[in-house]
């Protein structure tokens, strides 16, 4: 798949202020203040920036964080991740592999199957119902 790419003119105009500042600058919305932290609704969480699927809600769970939570994607290839030592400590850091644009982490503490606790920001993300 082709990577796809916005100009910072395109972005502003499509994106929220709040959008823009967790998806291109990596910026985290307050926890429990997310559209989906606590949306019980089946459906898919795609990006917000390109529209590509990248979350189950079957594997959304509430991990008491506040932000959406998920214990895999929906397709390991819809994912990057990265190291990001911005807050003195080593986290592994979430991206749209289509975009770019920053998710949120991925934490090693997450329930079974997968032990992996995908903490998203709702800002990243939007949400399609299953019709």
């Amino acid at each position: 798949m082709d990577k796809k790419t916005f100009t910072d003119e395109e972005l502003r105009a499509k994106l929220s202020p709040q959008q823009y500042e967790v998806t291109q600058k990596g910026s985290t919305e307050r926890a429990f203040t997310g559209d989906y932290h606590d949306t019980k609704e089946e459906g898919v969480y795609n990006c917000v920036v390109c529209d590509t699927v990248l979350f189950s809600s079957e594997t959304k769970y509430d991990s008491g964080s506040g932000w959406p939570s998920f214990y895999q994607p929906a397709d390991g290839a819809a994912i990057a991740t990265e190291v990001d030592k911005k807050l003195f400590v080593t986290r592994t850091e979430v991206l749209c592999e289509q975009c770019g644009a920053h998710l949120g982490h991925v934490f090693d503490d997450g329930p079974k199957p997968t032990g992996q606790r995908y903490c998203i920001n709702s800002a990243s993300l939007t949400f399609e119902p299953t019709e």
